[in-house]
């Protein structure tokens, strides 16, 4: 057992906390527009030129990442064909689109991760897949359900506004298209709009530059499937952000530069990934009928507390959870308090960095190198980071850490970066600096639905995000939200938060069609009462106040009451699930409002019963 100084690594947090708070939070990332906008361009797939739409769909649904395509294939599922998915990349995939940079991987199991396998008879080849293969599922979704013969890629969504005399929605596209959907649901999700960090001078930089979810294959050479990077053997390399993609990207620029600068604010937290490849036969016997289903249901058990009789994912993720229950099961009965579980819920914490930090001594050869490479805060204050060679990067002679101490990177240069006073020459910039998550939520739509009343949504939640489930707004008939807030908010696995809206709004559907209602909406009350419950809860414990600054946590800076990111379900996501799937089952999906003349069109594409 690993001994610690509680009180002096509580010290050591707090200084390290202190070092890197800021006054402008989030705003201290750059909005890419205007004269950055070129961090923005795809280089997958050219823009293939088409006719705009003016027509009208029963379902239009924003986003073609996994929200957009687990609601698509339930609405599918349900019978009602008409749906057409708006995707501003070239195709499906959304964050898997985009992050195409080498070694990316998915951090959650992917027998949990990776959305409708059993559907599709996928079997993932690793337990935790690269990106290729994500992309090539997301894509293997849409054949499978039809979605691509509706879909709109290579377009934004502009403007969505209510028409109340017709009770459809008027979506308008930067592509000139002004059609009109029955219903819309919203699959932006976080993880889509790149951010660039805030350094004087970015836009001086005379080499070349990119983000990681646009990377430049044909500068460096390579390709995402892991072919060598060749045209970087000669190049010098500047990496800024060391987060979870970072980490990633790291090992296989390491291999490929002739020099690699790693510059770092706040180190990863990085425990062991162990990832393999799938065992045929494993599969073959686990993979009895509904098992993706109860592999979600039990991860989000054991991320809950819960104690199912055994844990079938077994990885990073669940042995915190693990942990931390071993450790309060261990208190006397006396203790068995909100506080004395908080105390326990500490020392497992504490308990687990260490670990952490010394496996850094024990990687790392550089002891200087090592001490600057050791995350000082609690795990949950940042996403967990998981890898094999990440560390061992730093053990090349080529790969060098520039730690700034909490600073960051001073400043760009024409031919560098510039850090706690030194300048880098470099070739090449590499952004490793992540999407929003933070910013407001229309921000990060691209667009302000404008609902009842010609009310924005933004002016509606001027105060905060307000809703029911996190997907119903009053004010906002027909208008489905589909993410992680407000509901069961399982960060650890965002996919089964989306995979349980995706029945949730078929089975809405198919019983609107079956009562003839063109219109659903919550009510005002059923709004409420959900918001009063959200905030009787504790609140997450995932970036609390306390934590160095994140995106967990706004970036460091108090949390403003009803703007709380991770706020949900008070009883935990393993009851959120259990809730909402009852609400459904119900029929009655009460605190909705179901109204208007009977629609015989959706109700003559929603012949097939929607099962939960």
């Amino acid at each position: 057992m690993i001994e610690f100084d509680k009180e002096a690594l509580k010290q050591r947090y707090t200084a390290e906390r202190a070092k890197r708070l800021r006054p402008d939070g989030n705003d201290q990332y750059l909005q890419i527009e205007g004269h950055l906008d070129h961090y923005l361009e795809d280089p997958y797939m050219p823009v293939v030129p088409r006719e705009s739409k003016t027509d009208h769909v029963t379902v239009a649904i924003i986003g073609g990442g996994f929200a957009g395509l687990v609601t698509g294939a339930r609405l599918k599922e349900a019978g009602i064909a008409d749906v057409r998915i708006i995707e501003k990349g070239g195709d499906f995939g959304g964050t898997w689109y985009w992050n195409r940079y080498p070694g990316a991987q998915c951090d959650t199991t992917s027998f949990i991760y990776m959305p409708l396998l059993e559907e599709t008879g996928h079997v993932p080849s690793e337990k935790y897949a690269h990106g290729p293969e994500i992309l090539e599922h997301s894509r293997r979704i849409g054949r499978q359900f039809g979605l691509y013969e509706n879909a709109l890629f290579h377009t934004r969504v502009t403007a969505l506004e209510w028409d109340e005399q017709r009770s459809r929605w008027t979506v308008r596209t930067d592509r000139g298209d002004a059609f009109t959907a029955q219903f819309v649901t919203t699959g932006t999700g976080p993880l889509h709009v790149p951010k660039l960090p805030g350094i004087s001078g970015i836009e001086s930089f005379r080499g070349h530059s990119f983000h990681t979810s646009r990377w430049d294959y044909a500068y460096t050479g390579g390709d995402s499937t892991g072919a060598p990077m060749e045209k970087l053997k000669d190049k010098r390399v500047a990496v800024i952000g060391t987060g979870a993609t970072a980490v990633q990207c790291v090992p296989e620029l390491a291999r490929a530069c002739a020099k690699l600068y790693v510059f770092q604010r706040t180190p990863s937290s990085v425990d062991v990934r162990d990832n393999r490849p799938t065992d045929p036969e494993w599969f073959t016997d686990m993979a009895t009928p509904g098992w993706q289903q109860r592999w979600l249901e039990n991860f989000a058990a054991v991320q809950t507390g819960m104690l199912p009789e055994e844990d079938l994912t077994r990885d990073g993720w669940t042995d915190i959870a693990r942990r931390v229950r071993s450790k309060i099961m261990m208190l006397p009965a006396e203790e068995w308090t909100p506080e004395g579980m908080l105390r326990a819920f500490e020392d497992s914490d504490f308990e687990k960095m260490e670990e952490i930090r010394v496996r850094v001594d024990a990687i790392v050869r550089d002891p200087a190198t090592a001490q600057k490479l050791k995350a000082w805060y609690r795990q949950l204050c940042k996403r967990p980071c998981f890898h094999d060679e990440y560390l061992q990067s730093f053990n090349l002679p080529s790969t060098e850490l520039v730690d700034t101490d909490g600073k960051g990177v001073e400043r760009i240069t024409e031919t560098g970066v510039v850090a706690n006073g030194v300048e880098y020459e470099v070739d090449c910039i590499v952004y490793a600096s992540g999407f929003e998550v933070g910013t407001a939520h229309t921000r990060r739509m691209g667009f302000d639905p404008v609902g009842r009343g010609g009310v924005r949504l933004s002016d509606y939640w001027a105060e905060g995000m307000r809703t029911k489930h996190g997907m119903f707004v009053h004010g906002f008939p027909n208008l489905f939200i589909v993410q992680v807030q407000q509901g069961a908010n399982l960060i650890s696995n965002v996919p089964h938060n989306l995979t349980e809206a995706g029945k949730t709004i078929a089975m809405i559907l198919t019983h609107a069609a079956d009562a003839g209602a063109t219109e659903i909406e919550v009510t005002k009350r059923a709004e409420d009462d959900w918001m009063e419950l959200l905030n009787s809860g504790p609140g997450s414990f995932l970036g609390t106040t306390d934590c160095t600054p994140g995106y967990y946590n706004g970036e460091g800076q108090p949390t403003v009451h009803g703007r709380d990111f991770l706020r949900g379900f008070p009883f935990g996501a393993t009851a959120y699930f259990q809730y909402v799937d009852g609400w459904r089952r119900s029929g009655t999906f009460d605190g909705l409002d179901f109204r208007g003349e009977r629609d015989t069109e959706l109700r003559r594409r929603s012949v097939v019963s929607c099962r939960a």
